[in-house]
């Protein structure tokens, strides 16, 4: 009820700044307005234990400033990020759009961020004691022979601080940056940040689960070659999916043609589409954490059946706001 109110608000200003202005409500306490309850549906992944298996995608508070407000809200985990090695401003705006026909978001924003210090400091200053995951990515002018070497700094930066990492290869918005979704340039990578992983985790005495987030463009055999490297990297987990480069059905619609990642209603079947073919792949050996196009509980437990053992939701909260979350926990089985 309460966002329903705010939302006519909301969404007479334009995308970016209504996103800025609702960072903003959350920093000053605004989750504690919600009224809604989220029941517990606990779920144990990846060895972590989740009061509820809907979580926040990475991308709404990449700079950790809104942790206690966001988790106001009733998320089972959150997901900071993506952050980078240094501050950058992202792309020129504008670079945030609704469609609001197709309850769709498009973005270019461009790893807009503070940086991986300002972050480690954010989540230092929180006190937030839930589930927290870190999503990782690139300098935008960091060539990409040495990407490696900015997800290895960050990923050092905020290990003893993450329940769980995320190696972010797959926004549209870095130049570049989906090259690391395969062939060598993915075993590379992968191989040395588990490397880094295991003397991280040996040094602080506990593990940081290592994640991947994957775009949903890549044809089956592409999913199925990525799905097999996570098994022989022994990668934590894999988060399916990111935005899409595609622009089903909405053609002739307000920003339609903006470039940038298509997410909301319209991504679902693009999503669900990888989601299958990697969870068929993968046949239980790897968790999975399935975002893109969750607009209800309905969605969610199509996920799940296609074999997610988590969700996330980023363009629905737009649309639907706090009450998704529990919708879909109530919708989430017991056990």
């Amino acid at each position: 009820m309460l966002y329903s109110l705010a939302r006519p608000l909301l969404f007479s200003l334009s995308a970016e700044r209504s996103h800025d202005l609702t960072l903003a409500a959350l920093r000053h306490g605004a989750g504690k307005l919600y009224p809604g309850r989220v029941p517990d549906r606990p779920v144990r992944v990846m060895g972590l234990d989740f009061p509820n298996p809907v979580g926040l995608a990475a991308g709404l508070d990449k700079n950790g400033d809104c942790i206690r407000g966001l988790a106001d809200l009733g998320f089972g985990f959150l997901e900071m990020g993506t952050v980078t090695p240094r501050p950058q401003p992202g792309n020129p705006r504008p670079r945030l759009f609704r469609l609001r026909r197709s309850r769709a978001v498009i973005n270019r924003m461009g790893f807009n961020n503070k940086g991986v210090d300002y972050l480690v400091e954010a989540v230092r200053g929180s006190g937030y004691k839930g589930i927290l995951g870190i999503n990782i990515g690139k300098n935008k002018d960091t060539p990409m022979e040495q990407a490696a070497d900015d997800y290895l700094h960050c990923q050092r930066k905020v290990h003893a601080l993450a329940s769980y990492l995320v190696v972010n290869v797959s926004s549209p918005n870095t130049p570049g940056l989906r090259e690391l979704q395969h062939g060598e340039a993915l075993n590379a990578l992968l191989g040395t940040l588990r490397e880094e992983q295991s003397k991280l985790d040996q040094r602080n005495g506990w593990k940081v689960p290592l994640v991947v987030k994957i775009a949903p463009d890549s044809s089956d055999e592409e999913l199925a070659s990525m799905a097999e490297a996570f098994v022989r990297h022994g990668i934590d987990g894999v988060c399916v999916s990111n935005t899409t480069l595609e622009r089903p059905g909405i053609a002739g619609e307000p920003h339609g043609d903006e470039q940038g990642g298509l997410s909301g209603a319209p991504l679902k079947p693009i999503a669900h589409r990888a989601l299958d073919v990697v969870s068929r792949t993968l046949n239980g050996r790897v968790p999975l954490i399935a975002v893109g196009g969750i607009m209800n509980g309905e969605d969610a437990l199509e996920k799940r059946r296609l074999g997610a053992d988590l969700v996330q939701i980023y363009s629905g909260l737009i649309y639907r706001g706090p009450e998704l979350i529990g919708e879909i926990a109530r919708a989430w089985p017991k056990g």
